[in-house]
């Protein structure tokens, strides 16, 4: 009998693969993006944060989404590519009013096409570096 992972278990194993080459410093985060069936998540993590028993904890320093009510205002739905392209430029502008213009982008285990690269295009187009 063939045994098939699911979508779920290789999306999580390549995103481990992407996870074990890149990490997000305090000069240049990580920008971690995931996309569920309705809705996208971007945030940027600096990954060299410790916490109090001495294991390493990303701390976000900005989020957005597509449930947040500036990205979704003029949306007619959250999960396609205006929509991620909308976050794209909501993460970007909130990571210039933090100071952030270099990130290190984390596609999540997500092909690069569509959505993703939506986001990552408008982000680029807003002011962010990778």
């Amino acid at each position: 009998m063939i045994k098939k992972q699911s979508r779920v278990e290789v999306r999580v194993k390549k995103h481990m693969k992407v996870r074990n080459r890149l990490s997000g410093t305090t000069e240049r985060p990580r920008l971690a993006v995931f996309r569920s069936n309705n809705h996208m998540y971007a945030q940027i993590i600096d990954d060299t944060v410790i916490d109090a028993n001495g294991n390493k904890s990303g701390a976000t320093l900005v989020a957005a989404s597509t449930l947040d009510k500036d990205v979704k205002d003029g949306l007619t739905k959250t999960n396609n590519v205006e929509a991620a392209a909308k976050l794209g430029e909501a993460i970007a502008k909130k990571a210039a009013d933090k100071g952030i213009t270099n990130v290190v982008f984390d596609r999540g285990g997500f092909i690069y096409q569509g959505k993703i690269k939506a986001l990552a295009e408008a982000a680029r187009e807003a002011g962010l570096n990778f």
